[in-house]
């Protein structure tokens, strides 16, 4: 099978391709430094030629609001177009868990713009939304450094390891689309403040974590209470983590009830990551 993981040289996508690989599949790891541009449209048609599946993994390489939504809409319509002139069978997203109820943010409301041009294309598709990644833990440490103090909320989280999300962008990749949206987590819930206090000490950083009761990142304030799944659902993985998920898709007969992943939860900030698209 021929797949162009768009973002292929980040964090996710570099993981996804090896993965893509080593199953014997010819895959196109796509970003501007081979010539793929999903901004500007460049190389997309040549690379999209004879392609069965795109994996889209491609992140905004800037959180302000006005720009994460202009990344996310020109690039998600630049490649839809071109993957209804390839005739590609299967489109897969990643996003983040609780995206729609974090649209005060920019980023986020780059996210569901890209989610819904996603639905509303007529390709068939699958999008994965995830929680915070455990490679983010300096990253997090870093956005909340005020001099050598820290300051972190308690909420629950329920991180997972990129390991583990490239295994399930592998493994929807290889499947049936969905038409829909599943949601993963890491398989325990720990404290946000906790966590990055133990991240501190395993790398001998002797700055403070202080508990914050409200937190103001990204444009949206989160409350303290429950930042994790309700759901400790397992797959089978070295690392074990959430099943996925089938969440309703708006405006279905099943859009109304609880969502057993995220009822009661506050969803993750942006994922913090290098971004995707570029080397």
């Amino acid at each position: 099978m021929k797949i162009v993981v768009v973002g292929g040289t980040g964090l996710i996508g570099s993981k996804t391709v090896e993965r893509l690989r080593e199953k014997g599949h010819d895959v196109v790891a796509a970003s501007p430094r081979s010539g793929v541009d999903a901004i500007t449209g460049e190389g997309l048609a040549k690379a999209l030629a004879g392609v069965q599946v795109v994996v889209d993994l491609a992140n905004s390489p800037s959180f302000e609001a006005k720009a994460a939504l202009a990344f996310f809409e020109t690039s998600s319509r630049n490649l839809l177009a071109a993957e209804k002139v390839a005739g590609v069978n299967h489109h897969v997203a990643l996003s983040v868990v609780g995206t729609e109820r974090l649209q005060g943010s920019g980023y986020f409301r780059g996210k569901m713009a890209q989610e819904n041009l996603i639905r509303n294309s007529g390709i068939p598709y699958t999008i994965i939304r995830w929680t915070q990644f455990f490679e983010f833990m300096g990253a997090i440490a870093k956005s909340a450094a005020v001099g050598e103090v820290i300051h972190l909320s308690p909420a629950y989280i329920q991180p997972i390891s990129a390991d583990d999300v490239a295994d399930a962008a592998t493994d929807v990749a290889l499947a049936d689309p969905v038409n829909g949206t599943i949601e993963i987590a890491g398989p325990e819930r720990e404290r946000l403040s906790e966590l990055v206090g133990r991240f501190l000490k395993a790398a001998k950083d002797k700055r403070k974590v202080v508990v914050t009761c409200a937190l103001l990142r990204c444009g949206a304030r989160r409350p303290v209470a429950h930042h994790r799944p309700e759901s400790t659902h397992r797959r089978n993985a070295v690392r074990p983590v959430a099943q996925p998920i089938r969440v309703p898709e708006p405006g279905s007969q099943e859009a109304g009830r609880p969502n057993p992943v995220t009822t009661g939860s506050t969803p993750p900030s942006p994922p913090f990551s290098e971004s995707e698209i570029t080397p």
